[in-house]
């Protein structure tokens, strides 16, 4: 099935198609090259998914988009002090290629014109035995996501017109921007311009951009995040040069142009744009770019001005502890309590950036929460970024709440977790995973309801296994003398997958863990068994293959059900086997109960 919004972006695309406004740039002889009839447009979100139609996987070379991006390397080499004491960021209102320099001091108005690309490629370090152009070709890459290369005839060619260039960098000498002859700058820079590129990278560097510098697809940082806002600032304020008043009044993204024909846009938090079409309008910008984008924007709400294009709410799903348990399968008493009491854990998932404004109503609605449960987990897995104010009302709604003796938990903090120990967090309130929060609130619950823990301190036995719950004493005198028992030591595989199930086992010490592969190396918990389980059933009772590996956590002591002795209780005990298969189809349905619970949390809206 077209996704709606791959759709719409193809009807986008086919409306400016044809299009014939516009010349391509032909003050670089190599860009003259380029044919006007190429059309990209591609959309990647923060988590990388990508929309795209038209010529997106057509390379061409950068040009003036890399201005933004280098400008963020120039400030993680030297520091926001620094560059601005050689480079302004206040908009030129004249042309790309103007020299454009502050009377006095000889800084350029803003890292975005060429003056200003110039001097910035002067601030970056030679380090780690790496020149600049190496540095800079290995961070493009970061936000790309793939090794990029430096179309030499385009450097060439750029290298022996750009004259005017060359008097921008003697001027910037003249005035110390930059500290030495400025040959060698001018070539990074020339270099740098020169670096071929796709729709689709301009689309997915945008959304590390939005990602708060995380690329989306190798999920590798390109860029700290505290210099993030410092690079969307100035696409926003100077990234269309003599255009740029206009374009952030009718479109409102933070964006940056290249007279290679290439648009690059942000939504903060929330997407990037790529826009490929080489016809340029007067300003130097795509003509296609600038119109497919003014459409985006307004068909699609997407002007960062324009509340619709921030998440009204903080909070992605909620749920609690009576509809989404733990992993791990606890004995039928201890599921009932849960069921019964679950809504005395709650779970909020959070999304995006948290601010103020979003984690605002989630306070209050926690607050409100806490007045009628024990325990609030907040799953951080998908935020995106959070903001100190953010973090320490979240870590005082903590505090308050602890003082009436509600417990409030974190779990997947992901890179937030210097953060959140930063403003007072405790580190056994923050978990690594949802599972692993979810078992300790069930923990606590249990123990709270019952006053003893469900934990068996000594083996069990038969009669207190969920499988021999119903049998007689006479039956369980049968099944002792019947049935061998084995033990397993700790990280003993009990169960491969792929093995043939010609035997079923009930645990009565120990704890085990089910695992599925997730590739060679991988693998995967989604059920952790304790003592009173059975182990294997599933497999055993329809005759297929063991589809997970099953690991001891700790020393297991277990009775064993071979097939053969099972099938024989036909003719030997059929009223046992009958007490046996009826226990197994309750416990296999009360699961199915909690799955189709926790499948109606998850969807709901």
């Amino acid at each position: 099935m077209l996704s709606p919004i791959q759709e719409y972006v193809e009807q986008l695309h086919s409306r400016y198609a044809s299009s014939t406004e516009g010349h391509v740039a032909d003050y670089i002889p190599e860009l003259s090259k380029a044919d006007p009839r190429w059309f990209g447009i591609c959309i990647a979100t923060r988590d990388g998914h990508v929309y795209e139609v038209g010529d997106t996987r057509q390379t061409f070379t950068i040009q003036s988009i890399s201005k933004a991006l280098v400008y963020g390397l120039a400030l993680e080499d030297r520091g926001e002090e620094h560059v601005l004491s050689r480079i302004g960021v206040e908009p030129s209102g004249e042309a790309f290629n103007a020299i454009s320099l502050r009377e006095g001091s000889g800084a350029p108005f803003n890292p975005m014109i060429n003056a200003g690309a110039i001097a910035t490629a002067g601030q970056i370090l030679k380090k780690d035995g790496k020149n600049r152009i190496e540095r800079i070709m290995d961070y493009l890459s970061g936000f790309a996501g793939r090794s990029l290369a430096i179309n030499q005839e385009v450097y060439q060619s750029e290298s022996r017109t750009g004259h005017r260039n060359r008097a921008i960098g003697w001027l910037l000498r003249n005035f110390g921007i930059l500290d030495e002859d400025p040959d060698e700058t001018l070539e990074t820079y020339f270099q740098q311009c020169s670096a071929e590129v796709t729709c689709r990278d301009l689309a997915l560097m945008g959304a590390t951009l939005a990602n708060q510098g995380i690329q989306p697809l190798t999920r590798r940082r390109a860029i700290p995040s505290e210099y993030v806002d410092n690079v969307l600032g100035v696409m926003a304020t100077c990234g269309m040069y003599d255009w740029s008043g206009e374009w952030i009044y009718r479109v409102g993204l933070p964006a940056k142009s290249g007279v290679g024909g290439g648009i690059l846009a942000v939504l903060p938090g929330q997407l990037g744009i790529g826009i490929f079409s080489p016809p340029l309008d007067k300003q130097g910008n795509s003509d296609r770019g600038i119109k497919v984008c003014m459409d985006l924007s307004r068909e699609l709400a997407l002007h960062m001005l324009n509340p619709t294009a921030t998440p009204l709410s903080a909070v992605r799903l909620s749920y609690h502890g009576g509809e989404v348990v733990s992993r791990r399968r606890l004995p039928p008493q201890a599921r009932e309590i849960l069921r019964i009491n679950g809504d005395m854990i709650q779970v909020m998932e959070l999304q995006g950036g948290l601010t103020f404004t979003t984690i605002e109503p989630v306070i209050r609605h926690a607050a409100e929460l806490g007045a009628g449960c024990k325990h609030i987990i907040f799953d951080l897995r998908a935020v995106v970024n959070a903001n100190s104010v953010s973090l320490i009302l979240l870590a005082n709604l903590g505090t308050r709440l602890a003082k009436k003796g509600v417990r409030v938990l974190f779990c997947h903090p992901g890179r937030l977790m210097a953060a959140l120990r930063t403003v007072g967090i405790a580190e056994n309130e923050i978990f690594n995973s949802m599972d692993a929060a979810l078992e300790d609130c069930e923990d606590s619950l249990l123990m709270e309801v019952t006053g003893v823990s469900w934990r068996p301190h000594a083996p069990l036995n038969l009669k207190s296994c969920t499988l021999f719950r119903t049998c007689s004493d006479s039956d369980i005198s049968f099944l002792e003398q019947e049935l061998q028992r084995r033990r397993y030591e700790t990280n003993q595989t009990i169960i491969s997958s792929g093995d043939k199930a010609t035997e079923m086992l009930v645990m009565v010490s120990g704890n085990v863990e089910v695992q599925i592969h997730l590739d060679k190396e991988t693998r995967k918990r989604i059920d952790v068994l304790t003592a009173g389980m059975t182990v294997g059933e599933m497999a055993f009772l329809d005759g297929s293959a063991r589809s997970a590996d099953v690991v001891a956590m700790e020393p297991v002591e277990c009775v064993v059900i071979s097939k053969e002795w099972f099938d024989g209780l036909n003719a030997r005990h059929p009223a046992l086997k009958i007490a046996l298969l009826q226990e197994m189809t309750h416990e296999i349905a009360s699961r199915l109960r909690q799955a189709n619970l926790s499948i109606s949390a998850f969807h709901r809206s």
